[in-house]
C-alpha cells in the first residue's frame, strides 16, 4: 500500500464525511437534470464509497497537482458513473463546482464517461466495462518495479463481473501478491438492464473474490464507519490484494431512484429534480 497512515475517525468527522457524501448525491442529480441524460443510479450507490476514500485521508492526491507522479490512482471501472467522480473531483478542488452544470455539453470537460485526456483527476479513460482492474493491476505492478510508495484503487459495478477480464485481472494480481491494489465493488445488484440475478448471476461475490486469493472485506457500503474501518484494514495489508465488497443501494438517498433499475440511466424530469433535492437537503 502507499504510505498514507492508517487514520481513526471520531462522531464528528464520520459526520463530516456524511455531510460531503450529502452534497455529492446533491450535485450528481444536478448534473444528470441539467443535461437530461447520465446515469444517476450508480452513481448515488457509490458516493458513500468515494467519500471515504478522497477525504477520510486514504487517497494521496494534490488537487492543483494532479499528474504528481506519487499521487495514489483512482480508477472507475464503471465508467458510466462519471456524474459520481466528477462531484468527487469538483468537492476535492480538482475542478470548479460551477462548472459541473457543462456534463454532456458539446465542448465540456465532463463526457458521459471519464475521460483522462479532459478532466483533471482521472487516472483512466473508462466506459468499456471490465477493463479498470487490469489497470489498476498494472498501476499496482508499476509502483513495485520502481519503488513507488502510491497504490491503485478501482471502483467496479457488481454487473460488471460478468466480464471475463475482471476474474483474469483478479487471478493474476493475487498471483503477483499486489497489496497495494484495492479493488471496490458497488454492490447494488442492478445493472442496465435489470437485476443482476437476471441477466447473470454473479453472487456470491465474497466467496468467489476469497477463492480468487484476495483478502476480503463485505461491508454496508452507505455506513461511514464501515467504509472507512474497511480502507484501514486494506492499509494494513501487505502481502496481496484487497477487495472491499460493499452492499448498496441503487439510487440511494432519493426515494424514487432506490433499488429501481429505471434510473441506472434515465435523469430525473425537473418535479422529480426538486423532490431529489429536498430529500438531500
Amino acid at each position: 500500500m502507499s504510505s498514507t497512515p492508517v487514520r481513526t475517525h471520531d462522531e464528528a468527522s464520520l459526520g463530516a464525511l456524511t455531510d460531503r457524501a450529502k452534497r455529492i448525491r446533491r450535485n450528481i442529480v444536478k448534473m444528470v437534470a441539467a443535461a437530461n441524460s447520465g446515469h444517476p443510479g450508480g452513481s448515488l450507490s457509490g458516493a458513500d464509497l468515494l467519500t471515504g476514500l478522497y477525504f477520510g485521508g486514504f487517497l494521496r492526491y494534490r488537487p492543483t497537482e494532479p499528474d504528481w507522479p506519487d499521487r495514489d490512482r483512482f480508477i472507475l471501472s464503471k465508467g458510466h458513473a462519471s456524474p459520481l467522480a466528477y462531484a468527487v473531483l469538483a468537492e476535492a478542488g480538482f475542478v470548479p463546482e460551477e462548472e459541473l452544470s457543462t456534463f454532456r455539453q458539446l465542448g465540456s470537460r465532463f463526457q458521459g464517461h471519464v475521460d483522462s485526456n479532459s478532466t483533471p483527476g482521472v487516472d483512466m479513460s473508462t466506459g468499456s466495462l471490465g477493463q479498470g482492474l487490469s489497470f489498476g493491476l498494472g498501476v499496482a505492478l508499476a509502483a513495485r518495479m520502481d519503488g513507488k510508495p502510491f497504490a491503485a484503487f478501482v471502483m467496479l459495478g457488481d454487473g460488471e463481473h460478468g466480464e471475463g477480464q475482471v476474474w483474469e485481472a483478479a487471478l493474476n494480481a493475487a498471483h503477483l501478491k499486489l497489496g497495494n491494489l484495492v479493488a471496490i465493488v458497488d454492490h447494488n445488484k442492478i445493472q442496465n438492464d435489470g437485476f443482476i440475478w437476471d441477466i447473470l448471476e454473479v453472487r456470491p461475490l465474497v466467496d468467489k473474490w476469497r477463492a480468487f486469493g484476495w483478502h476480503v472485506i463485505e461491508i454496508d457500503g452507505h455506513d461511514m464507519a464501515e467504509i472507512v474501518g474497511a480502507y484501514s484494514e486494506a492499509s494494513g495489508v501487505t502481502d496481496k490484494p484487497t477487495v472491499i465488497v460493499a452492499h448498496t443501494i441503487k439510487g440511494k438517498g432519493v426515494s424514487f431512484m432506490e433499488n429501481n433499475p429505471d434510473f441506472h440511466g434515465k435523469a430525473p424530469t425537473p418535479e422529480q429534480l426538486e423532490q431529489a433535492l429536498k430529500e438531500l437537503a
